[in-house]
């Protein structure tokens, strides 16, 4: 058996195409601010692709910078100002802050109706409880690519969930728990973690281990949402040289999974195309637009 790869570039695409159809019928443009503080050059990488497939999608980008050496008050005096704003829709804070900040707090000052990366306690404690409110992107990326492969209807399916985390691993099981899966969290701690995703539908690594989950622990058919993006040597590229690998060993789970999603090219793409579709989704909450029907 060989997998079908799962084209996130593709998917993501058509999510922001989607977007932009929808921007274009809305009586305003939305808008988002991204916040960068420091010069880490991956975060700067990400806020400027942000920045450009705002524009891109007809929506204002609202790009703020503030130096490594911001306080802790510098940022939340920010935030708050741009909670204030009423041209602005979403608030997306760029992690990782440079040592001495605390993230947890800072992002707590977002206004949650701005809350375009679903991080706040509001959100994810209306996630929890299955409420209205914005769910974060990456997980919902995972969700629309698993349907991608397994059609709309998910009712039934078991999906593991290799990780806890709050960024990822809790909030994609309630996504899937929604979605009628019945849902595993899987860890370290996790009894026979390979025979547990061997009984997976939908088997989704995030655990940030390069290649840690191999072909013998898919279950035939299935479906494997890699979320991991790991930076390792690639001495064959010459020295010093790294490449990017998924939680999950490509070419070994290919061979048994019936989809899977590449690293990179799978999940990557779709947590920008997901961060655009929140804005307008906050911009209809705030503003008491009509949700255009193709988000």
């Amino acid at each position: 058996m060989s997998a079908v790869r799962i084209d996130g570039n593709a998917v993501a695409a058509d999510v922001r195409a989607n977007v932009a159809r929808a921007v274009r019928a809305l009586p305003g443009q939305p808008g988002l601010a991204v916040v960068l503080v420091g010069d880490d050059a991956a975060s700067e990488v990400y806020v400027r692709n942000k920045v450009k497939a705002t524009a891109e999608a007809g929506m204002i980008s609202h790009h703020h910078r503030l130096p490594a050496s911001a306080s802790q008050s510098d940022v939340e005096t920010l935030i708050a100002r741009l909670n204030a704003d009423p041209d602005v829709d979403g608030i997306l804070l760029q992690l990782p802050l440079p040592a001495g900040l605390n993230a947890d707090a800072a992002i707590e000052r977002i206004d949650p109706a701005k809350d375009v990366d679903g991080l706040t306690e509001v959100s994810a404690g209306r996630l929890s409880l299955g409420k209205p409110g914005l769910r974060p992107c990456t997980p919902v990326g995972s969700v629309i690519l698993a349907k991608r492969a397994l059609g709309d209807n998910l009712s039934g399916k078991h999906a593991v969930v290799i990780g806890r985390s709050i960024l990822v691993g809790k909030p994609a099981a309630l996504l899937f728990l929604a979605e009628n899966c019945t849902v595993t969290i899987a860890h370290s701690r996790s009894a026979d973690l390979p025979a547990l995703c061997r009984t997976a539908d939908i088997l989704v690594p995030a655990v940030g281990k390069p290649e840690m989950v191999r072909g013998d622990w898919v279950k035939p058919g299935a479906a494997v949402i890699d979320v991991g993006i790991n930076r390792v040597p690639a001495p064959e590229k010459g020295e010093g040289k790294t490449r990017l690998v998924g939680d999950a060993h490509f070419e070994s789970c290919a061979e048994v999974a019936g989809f899977i999603t590449p690293v990179p090219g799978g999940v990557g793409p779709m947590t920008i195309a997901c961060l655009l579709r929140n804005t307008v989704l906050a911009a209809c909450a705030r503003r008491g637009w009509p949700v255009p029907q193709d988000l």
